[in-house]
């Protein structure tokens, strides 16, 4: 390990101290500030020449911001002359912007993958994309974590049986994961049928499966951001008669309206892990959970060039 070289960006110094922690290695140094007319300026602190890094920044909100001080940070390493660069995005901004789905707009998806390339990096360490095609987007290789096992254990510990669960699909395209879920954790499968009428606003309509009545109603989703589909698909659980309902992201954006409107669902939990650091004030539904030790141990073995894939068998 001593060739390895662990730095990290202002979106998420906590996970990237978890991971050194998982490692057993020292937090790498590295001078990060910004100039009075905004501008980014990274310096690293020690000698990188001929070492494996690890650059550890979620593009989260301020996505822009933390995308140009990851693409800094690459750059500086670039130019030190580090043998190996891996860019470790817990949480990769833009996701959402993976197609065209009207005439005249961006993928921008695409765009923010080649520019974390063109900076200089050599690898991608990233977990639960929006959509897993997006590894396709990046002309080096990405390794795709999932935070399934650490959310399918932190459900585990309250012990609840077949027949107290249904594990709830809050849309088709989360139909997979929720399969995966109820394989792992029990209970019987329903899905929410949402229509989306614009780009901001969607509709839940229909339940399908079950049954919901006097269940504990488990929710999973890649991400929450305004909250309105889960929300509504929350409600629509809860007029069917669910005793509980416990609603599980990897990323918790949460940004506008999202504590309030999760606040006053009924909703019981919030359960996040800390790709995005939160702020707990207000939002006393959230729980978290750590994914820290997920990505310290592939890192290790992106290190010693084992296989990613075993970690998930």
């Amino acid at each position: 390990m001593q060739k390895l070289k662990l730095f990290s960006g202002r979106a998420n110094p906590e996970v990237a101290r978890g991971v050194c922690r998982h490692l057993g290695i020292e937090l790498g140094a590295i001078s990060l500030i910004d100039f009075p007319d905004g501008e980014n300026f990274c310096k690293i602190e020690e000698d990188v020449r001929g070492r494996d890094v690890f650059l550890v920044q979620s593009t989260c909100p301020p996505v822009n911001d933390n995308l140009m001080e990851l693409l800094i940070m690459i750059d500086s390493c670039a130019r030190a002359s580090a043998s190996r660069i891996t860019a470790v995005i817990p949480y990769f901004g833009y996701a959402r912007q993976d197609r065209k789905d009207e005439g005249r707009t961006p993928i921008t998806a695409k765009l923010a993958a080649n520019l974390i390339v063109r900076a200089g990096a050599h690898r991608v360490l990233t977990m639960d994309l929006h959509a897993a095609q997006i590894q396709g987007f990046f002309d080096i290789p990405v390794d795709h974590l999932y935070a399934s096992s650490v959310q399918n254990d932190y459900f585990k510990k309250f012990g609840w049986t077949n027949d107290d669960l249904v594990i709830v699909a809050p849309d088709e395209g989360s139909i997979k994961r929720a399969v995966g879920h109820a394989k792992r954790l029990g209970g019987k499968l329903a899905i929410v049928d949402k229509r989306r009428s614009s780009a901001m606003e969607t509709q839940q309509e229909n339940l399908i499966g079950g049954p919901i009545d006097g269940r504990i109603a488990l929710m999973f989703d890649d991400m929450i951001s305004t909250a309105g589909s889960i929300c509504g698909a929350a409600q629509l659980v809860k007029d069917s008669g669910a005793k509980e309902i416990h609603v599980a992201c990897t990323h918790g954006v949460f940004c506008g309206p999202a504590i309030e409107r999760l606040q006053a669902a009924p909703i019981s939990s919030v359960v996040t892990t800390n790709t995005i650091p939160q702020v707990t004030e207000g939002f006393d539904k959230l729980q978290q959970i750590d994914v820290s030790e997920l990505l310290g141990e592939a890192i290790k073995r992106i290190h010693h060039d084992q296989s990613i894939s075993e970690m998930f068998r």
